[in-house]
C-alpha cells in the first residue's frame, strides 16, 4: 500500500534537517533578537573617555558570560565595530565612530535642548541651563535667560566646579559618587543649593539620561536667592523634573518611555 505524501516517514532528510529560520535566533518577549540586543549592549558598555576594556570588565558590565562576550566581540570585529588590542583588551572600531559621526550629522542636540529650556523659562520665570561634564569640571552648553531684570548670569563654555552648586552635584550623584549627600540626591531625583558656588545665587537641578540610563548632563533653573528660597526651589522641582524627563526621551532618540524608565538608575 502506498503511503501518503503527508506521512512523516516520507519527509526527505533535507527537509527534516533544515531548521526553522525563526528559531535560529531566540527573540525576547518584545520581539527583539537576543544576539543583536547583546551585541549592542557590549558597544554601549563603554563610557565617554574610555579607550579600551578587558573581556572580564565587559562581561561584568553586561552581565554576560565571558565566552558569550568574546563570541559577540569577534563578530563585531568582523565589521569593524570592535578591535582587539595586543594586550587582549577590546576597543571600539572605526565603524562605531563612523556610525556616531552619521548620527551627529543628522541630529543637533542644541535643537532639542534650547526649545525645552525656553519652555521651562517661560513656565518658571527664571533662567534655565544645561550642563555637561568635562573631566573634573562642568560646562554650560546651552542657556536661556529668564525675563527678570535681576538674574543670574553664566557664560556658556565656562568651566565650573562639579562640587559647588546643584548642577555639578547632580552630575556627580548620577555618575556614582559615594557619600550620604549623593545618596540623598539619587533618592530624591533632584538637588537645590543656595549660595554654594556664588553668594546670593540659588539653583535647582535634575539629571538628564539617554538610553540605558547613560547620563547626558543636568538641567538647571537658577536665579537670585532673594527670589528663590527653599520653598520656591522645591516647588520649581516638579516642572524641572518634567523637563528632564522630556529631554531624556528626546536625547535617547525615541518617544518611548522605556528608554529611560526600564529600571532604576544604577552607575
Amino acid at each position: 500500500m502506498k503511503s501518503s505524501a503527508s506521512d512523516p516517514k516520507n519527509l526527505s532528510t533535507a527537509a527534516v534537517a533544515q531548521p526553522d529560520a525563526s528559531a535560529a535566533e531566540p527573540a525576547g518577549s518584545n520581539g527583539a533578537v537576543t544576539a543583536v540586543a547583546r551585541a549592542l549592549q557590549i558597544l554601549d558598555a563603554y563610557a565617554l573617555g574610555e579607550s579600551h576594556l578587558s573581556l572580564a570588565e565587559l562581561s561584568r558590565r553586561c552581565g554576560l558570560h565571558k565566552t558569550t562576550v568574546l563570541r559577540l566581540a569577534r563578530t563585531l570585529a568582523l565589521s569593524g565595530y570592535m578591535v582587539q588590542r595586543e594586550d587582549g583588551d577590546w576597543r571600539l572600531g572605526s565603524a562605531a565612530g563612523w556610525l556616531g559621526a552619521r548620527y551627529k550629522a543628522g541630529f543637533d542636540m542644541q535643537n532639542v535642548l534650547e526649545p525645552a529650556l525656553r519652555a521651562l523659562t517661560l513656565a518658571c520665570g527664571e533662567s534655565a541651563a544645561f550642563y555637561v561634564r568635562e573631566g573634573n569640571a562642568r560646562t554650560c552648553i546651552v542657556r536661556v535667560e529668564g525675563p527678570q531684570a535681576l538674574r543670574h548670569h553664566v557664560r556658556m563654555g565656562e568651566e565650573l566646579p562639579l562640587d559647588k552648586g546643584s548642577p555639578g552635584r547632580v552630575i556627580l550623584a548620577f555618575s556614582g559618587e559615594p557619600g550620604a549627600l549623593y545618596e540623598e540626591i539619587r533618592e530624591r531625583g533632584y538637588h537645590y543649593s543656595i549660595g554654594e558656588r556664588e553668594q546670593g545665587v540659588a539653583t535647582v537641578s535634575a539629571p538628564v539620561f539617554g538610553m540605558h540610563w547613560r547620563l547626558f548632563g543636568s538641567v538647571c533653573i537658577s536665579g537670585p536667592a532673594s527670589r528663590l528660597p527653599v520653598q520656591k526651589l522645591e516647588a520649581l522641582a516638579q516642572a524641572l523634573l518634567a523637563t528632564a524627563k522630556q529631554l531624556s526621551y528626546e536625547l535617547a532618540g525615541t518617544p518611548s518611555t522605556a528608554a529611560v524608565r526600564g529600571s532604576r538608575w544604577h552607575p
